[in-house]
């Protein structure tokens, strides 16, 4: 393990997530032209925006999915920007949760869940099986451990994407607009998840276009356009009082 992993200094009083000056290019298109913020332990912060804003991309960043051109990331401390930097000891503390479901078809739902604790953590099968099998109960999903991705609806997929996050012990979720592909009955349970993800404490960083859920949940909103955090501020103030009139042109369309 790399020395950046292991000495951090990192302490709770500080920002969990801390990006300063981001930049993101693929080729000659800026995506993100500097973008700053922080996450403290607890938070769940929604960015939100039109198509195209840089808002996926951005969480990809934290992840280390995305390379950055300039700026920095910090996750508890480590710079993700580090080329010493260890992934996997990254993506144990960041979970990630995409808008596509990305499950093997060929897998029944535990064992999804159980993969990456087993292949890439090298966990003992029993232990792990009976920590998937309480995963798959907190998304209410009881019954449906040995149901194939093709016999769940999309929202259950959805759940099981989340269970399969949660089964590395991440101490961030990411969530990448996850009920963009899916009907409003199901959009409602995997919210539902995610809300009650929240009301326990995880750290979690949300793009999303829900914006009633966003207005309930999220301790700070960030809106972005064209690569840029245009407004930002808690909930109540966002909805009500934006100041920027690429805020108000945005949420007129959407509210």
């Amino acid at each position: 393990m790399s020395e950046t992993v292991t000495n951090t200094g990192w302490t709770p009083d500080q920002p969990m997530v801390s990006i300063k000056n981001l930049h993101k290019s693929f080729g000659d298109l800026e995506v993100l032209k500097g973008v700053s913020f922080d996450v403290m332990k607890g938070e769940v912060i929604c960015i939100i925006g039109p198509s195209g804003s840089g808002k996926s991309t951005l969480i990809r960043c934290v992840n280390a999915l995305n390379d950055i051109q300039k700026g920095s990331i910090k996750v508890e401390g480590i710079e993700v920007n580090d080329p010493k930097l260890d992934k996997l000891e990254l993506r144990k503390k960041v979970g990630m949760v995409f808008q596509q479901y990305n499950l093997f078809p060929h897998k029944t739902a535990i064992e999804n869940v159980m993969m990456a604790p087993i292949h890439v953590l090298k966990q003992p099968k029993a232990e792990v099986e009976e920590r998937a099998a309480r995963l798959i109960k907190k998304v209410r999903l009881e019954g449906k451990e040995q149901s194939y991705p093709g016999e769940l609806s999309g929202g259950q997929q959805q759940r099981v994407a989340i269970a399969r996050s949660l089964a590395m012990n991440p101490e961030i979720m990411l969530f990448d607009e996850i009920t963009a592909a899916l009907d409003p009955e199901t959009v409602k349970e995997v919210l539902f998840t995610i809300q009650e993800l929240a009301e326990e404490g995880m750290t979690c960083i949300l793009v999303t276009h829900e914006m009633g859920f966003a207005r309930e949940i999220a301790n700070h909103i960030y809106f972005t356009d064209r690569g840029v955090i245009v407004e930002h501020g808690p909930p109540a103030s966002f909805f009500t009082d934006a100041k920027d009139p690429r805020t108000k042109e945005f949420l007129s369309q959407i509210l």
